[in-house]
């Protein structure tokens, strides 16, 4: 890509050198600062020397995190930043809804996590591998890690569980200051080194909620107890009790101020570390109750004084070596401290026992001064490895829970950096050994498999030539002849090691090797290995011995004779238990040796990492002094060529990250079929692995590769309406490849997929909406309409019964009306009855018989409308006179020829003898209206009937003539 820049050919090297600064220059000048860039994967040459200025131009900006791809690029700032991991901003980071779009974190890598173990999908379990030398920050970032988890995996439903929760995550919070104290020390790159591996198990509940942990450790550095390099110290828990003890417990454990110790070099320098109040805490919070803690602190203070015993040089080889001036009180002192018999500590130190022949004969042989080091230091060592180890013990039993508890785990690895110092022994080559197999899974994991996987899968792809340690891993661990297996055989010889000889059989046995290399020029017998992140040269003198780690049975028989609670819970008298020496003497199975132990371990390890998903952290050191703001180029990029960080950046940038099998990809995708267009467009920026494709599908593919097709097809659909990306290269870029058993794609494309199908999920939601909002709305309706109906039933029935109850009550009134009226009538008809009985004798004969026709209808006009008649005759006022006699004549039907005279009762006549009688005085008719319709009305009155009248009221009055 870079062959011709400005028109000038690069032919030669200089040439090509000239156009690739002239290609960074108008790199920096571009118009995104370098600063900005958050993955590494948008620099353009990917160079080490453009990511070398990305980096350096953010670590100026204090910003320490960029993404490199699927690793983390973490930048050590050698300064406190306390803004930076707040628990609001790891909220902040557990809220939103994409992490990845937000700065480049630690916490971005940890919600990742966490949301994988949410989503169920396999594997659940997850794992962090933190990287790096010593110094660039690794246990900081796993500290850090851990409170994230705390703070995020915390959901109680209760407070009563919020309170176990609580304590929990304080029981594993607390385990980093204890392990730090008695594993940590301070070296010549990092003030906080970590001595020894650790894998931190977070697990998880159904709920994803933090439920307990485990920590497994891996090869502590215990020779460091009783030899440390120069200007390095021993660890910190030793400066702690030294610097932080009471003047109580200074004389209760023999430490006066200002005393000088051999194994406590530098005591001067004060490093944050050194804070005894912070450890005692967190033992406490672990369950180690205080006077535990006592017993622990004055077994270490014991040690310190064991280191100030020395020997002198003995020139009679059958005397024991003395001891030199002033240190007769350091033993005391020890043996005191430890509760050992003083004369039986010394007399183990001085006298080795031997046990020979078949009788197991026994025989005292006094050891040379640097025999009885050699024994000092391993009863230090010994000691101070079963304490350590009990407190892991401890420690995970006080936070670890049940297994039926917990479903999935989130792992952290925090394991040795990358070491090569002046003087290398067995604890460097076992330190690089585990870095080259880290390093060999990340390869196997990230670069090598992807590059596979797009093979298998016929993608087209431009291989990158990365670098891979196998080699390396060979000349280590390889069969049938390697290192270890050389320096395992030298331990099961029979006979004393020299260095020079083991020099001489790695030489001669792995002759040709390329990683194997020699340095003429040194004068110790040593050896040099070419490692992945550069040659390390290892010194043979005492290899052979630190891998036989050999513990002397009369050292072990001594501590158990201690009377000190704590040396008799480490190391407990059992009889029936042999030692390793009576062991690899009664059968001739190898003996255990050190290189043995981390192999296995080792191997159980990356057994854990492969049954998990793994995350990967490169922790970067800017400079080895340790100063801010400070970056030395030189330095990061021999770390970057180190951890393969150019070849991951070349993968991440030409490659998919994303895959997916096809049944995955169908059934989250399938909602994007509604989006296919009735388009003969084809595929746009959809690509079909090329190779052959003439192997038979099985059924389950044969059923999904019509649902994939429809669901590509109706990508095209989705991508044009998408915005175009600014960047050309993305513009170009092919999304999706479909290979034969997986789906292919890039970020853009997969954030494409999920807006796509986020926008079909929200359509069908709403149709669910619009479908339950009709229902609810049509439940509604039918509701209203049978209130109505039952509204109007209950009304109709409450008319019927109140026109019921009407109906009932006209009745009863028409009956009482039409009994009245017939009594009326027949009081009428019975007095009428009486008159004409009266006036039978004076006129016998029937009336119409003995008048004429005209009076005859003149007796029945009167006889039917009498009552008129007097109304008009006898009104007190209206007509007079001739008018008066007019109406009467008309009313009563009478001849106008005919002349009669009424005559009317005298007024002193009370009252009217019949109503055929003439009455006294005015007539006057009052009339109520009944209050049934129609009731005064006669449709057919008869001319003989009265009808009409209510009542009749007679008043006196004086006679009218007519």
């Amino acid at each position: 890509m870079l062959q011709q820049v400005n028109g000038h050919s690069s032919g030669s090297g200089a040439q090509g050198r000239a156009s690739l600064k002239g290609d960074l220059r108008e790199f920096l000048g571009g118009e995104v600062p370098l600063h900005q860039l958050d993955d590494l994967t948008k620099v353009n040459p990917v160079t080490l020397e453009t990511v070398l200025r990305c980096l350096q131009a953010r670590y100026a900006e204090d910003i320490f995190y960029t993404n490199a791809g699927c690793t983390l690029v973490a930048l050590n700032p050698f300064k406190p930043i306390p803004q930076l991991y707040t628990p609001e901003l790891m909220r902040e980071y557990h809220a939103a809804p994409q992490p990845q779009k937000l700065k480049p974190h630690i916490f971005t890598v940890g919600e990742q996590t966490y949301r994988n173990v949410k989503s169920l999908i396999e594997p659940i379990n997850q794992s962090i591998v933190v990287s790096g030398e010593s110094g660039a920050g690794k246990t900081w970032t796993s500290r850090c890690l851990m409170k994230f988890y705390a703070v995020v995996a915390a959901s109680p439903t209760s407070c009563e569980n919020h309170k176990i929760t609580e304590r929990i995550e304080q029981r594993i919070l607390n385990s980093n200051p204890v392990m730090e104290a008695f594993g940590n020390a301070c070296t010549l790159r990092n003030n906080n080194s970590s001595r020894f591996g650790k894998f931190i198990q977070l697990q998880l509940n159904r709920a994803q909620q933090m439920t307990g942990a485990a920590v497994q450790t891996y090869l502590l550095e215990k020779t460091r107890v009783a030899c440390q390099a120069s200007s390095e110290r021993n660890f910190h828990i030793f400066y702690q009790i030294c610097k932080g003890a009471t003047r109580d417990e200074r004389l209760q454990w023999h430490l006066p101020e200002g005393a000088a110790f051999s194994w406590l070099p530098n005591p001067e320098s004060n490093l944050e570390e050194d804070c005894f109040e912070v450890t005692r805490e967190a033992m406490l919070h672990l369950g180690i109750d205080t006077s535990t803690q006592n017993n622990i602190f004055k077994v270490l203070a014991g040690l310190l004084h064991l280191g100030n015993v020395h020997f002198a040089y003995s020139e009679d080889e059958a005397q024991p070596c003395q001891l030199m001036d002033g240190t007769k009180v350091s033993v005391r002192t020890s043996a005191s401290l430890l509760q050992l018999p003083e004369d039986m500590l010394l007399e183990t130190i001085q006298i080795r026992t031997i046990k020979a022949g078949k009788q197991q004969q026994v025989f005292r042989k006094p050891c040379s001064q640097a025999e009885c080091d050699t024994r000092r230091d391993c009863l230090a060592k010994v000691i101070y490895a079963q304490l350590f180890d009990w407190l892991v013990s401890v420690i995970n039993s006080s936070i670890c829970a049940d297994s039926s508890s917990w479903t999935a785990f989130i792992g952290l690895l925090d394991v040795y950096g990358f070491e090569s110092f002046p003087d290398n022994s067995l604890e460097q080559l076992c330190i690089n050994y585990a870095n080259e197999k880290l390093q060999q899974h990340f390869v196997a994991h990230y670069l090598r498999a992807q590059q596979e996987e797009y093979a298998v899968e016929g993608l087209e792809w431009s291989f990158v030539n990365y670098q891979d340690n196998q080699t390396c891993l060979d000349l280590l661990e390889g069969s049938p002849i390697s290192i270890c297996s050389l320096i395992n055989e030298e331990c099961r010889l029979n006979r004393p090691s020299s260095a020079a000889q083991l020099q001489t059989r790695i030489e001669n046995a792995l002759a040709g090797r390329p990683c194997l290399g020699q340095n003429k020029l040194s004068r110790e017998p040593s050896f040099v290995i070419v490692h992945f992140a550069g040659p390390v040269r290892y010194h043979t003198a005492g290899l052979v011995e630190k891998n036989k780690d050999p513990v002397p049975p009369e050292l072990t028989g001594l501590l158990q004779q201690s009377q000190d609670p704590l040396l008799m819970m480490l190391f407990p008298a059992n009889p029936e238990e042999k030692t390793q020496e009576e062991l690899s003497g009664q059968s001739r199975a190898p003996a255990l040796t050190v290189v043995s132990k981390f192999k296995a371990s080792l191997e159980q390890l990356l057994q854990v990492l492969h049954s998990t998903t793994p995350h990967y952290i490169r922790c970067i050191k800017p400079n080895s002094q340790s100063q801010p703001q400070t970056f030395f180029q030189e330095e990061v990029l021999s770390q970057l060529e180190a951890c393969g960080l150019v070849e991951t950046i070349h993968i991440s940038a030409a490659g998919f990250p994303i895959r997916v099998s096809h049944q995955n990809f169908v059934e989250r995708y399938k909602l994007l079929r509604r989006l296919r267009l009735r388009t003969s467009s084809g595929f746009w920026g959809l690509c079909p692995a090329k190779g052959p494709s003439e192997q038979p599908l099985c059924a389950k593919e044969a059923t999904l590769q019509p649902l994939l097709q429809d669901i590509l097809h109706a990508l095209p659909a989705l991508i044009q309406t998408a915005p175009t990306p600014s960047d050309p290269a993305k513009a170009t870029q092919i999304p999706l490849y479909c290979g034969r058993t997986k789906i292919f794609m890039t970020d853009c494309m997969l954030e494409l997929l999920e807006c796509g199908r986020a926008q079909m999920l929200e359509l069908c939601a709403r149709c669910i909406q619009c479908g339950w909002r009709r229902y609810l709305q049509q439940k509604q309706e039918k509701q209203r309409r049978a209130a109505v109906l039952i509204q109007a039933a209950v009304r109709s029935w409450l008319t019927r019964t109140h026109v019921r109850r009407l109906h009932t009550a006209a009745t009863v009134i028409k009956r009482a009306w039409h009994a009245w009226r017939i009594r009326m009538a027949c009081l009428a008809s019975k007095e009428l009855d009486g008159m004409e009985e009266n006036l039978m004798p004076q006129a016998p004969g029937s009336l119409s018989s003995s008048l004429p026709q005209a009076h005859s209808k003149l007796l029945g006009a009167i006889i039917h409308l009498w009552p008129l008649g007097l109304v008009l005759a006898n009104s007190a006022v209206g007509a007079r006179g001739f008018q008066r006699k007019l109406v009467a004549h008309a009313c009563l039907r009478l001849p106008s020829g005919s002349a009669s005279k009424v005559q009317t009762p005298q007024q002193d006549q009370a009252g009217i003898t019949s109503i055929r009688a003439l009455p006294q005085g005015s007539v006057k008719f009052h009339c109520r209206k009944s209050p049934l319709q129609y009731a005064d009305i006669c449709p057919e009155p008869s001319a003989s009937s009265v009808a009409g009248f209510n009542q009749i009221l007679l008043e006196r009055h004086r006679p009218v003539q007519v």
